[in-house]
């Protein structure tokens, strides 16, 4: 298991592109990926999932992934938070 955590750092927060955008990134990986807002945790390839655990700007997530290409799933996923969804 290969876990990380990030800030959300985009005003709007994670909404429905954003949302969007980690379901594609983490449907090209074979590694079940999580995101976890403090005792919540969702599949990052749902993205109703997504949009239901009301992260807003300044959030802490986890990103958690487990399987043969985890590391690179967490990584991919992360580097979408630190570019704040190309957003800003």
């Amino acid at each position: 298991m290969t876990e990380k955590t990030t800030i959300i750092k985009n005003r709007a927060g994670i909404h429905a592109r954003p949302a969007a955008m980690i379901v594609q990134t983490a449907g090209k990986f074979k590694s079940r990926i999580f995101l976890e807002k403090d005792t919540t945790r969702i599949n990052a390839k749902s993205i109703m999932g997504i949009i239901t655990l009301g992260a807003g700007f300044d959030t802490e997530i986890r990103i958690i992934a487990e399987g043969e290409d985890e590391a690179a799933a967490v990584d991919a996923i992360q580097l979408l938070f630190e570019k704040r969804f190309e957003e800003e």
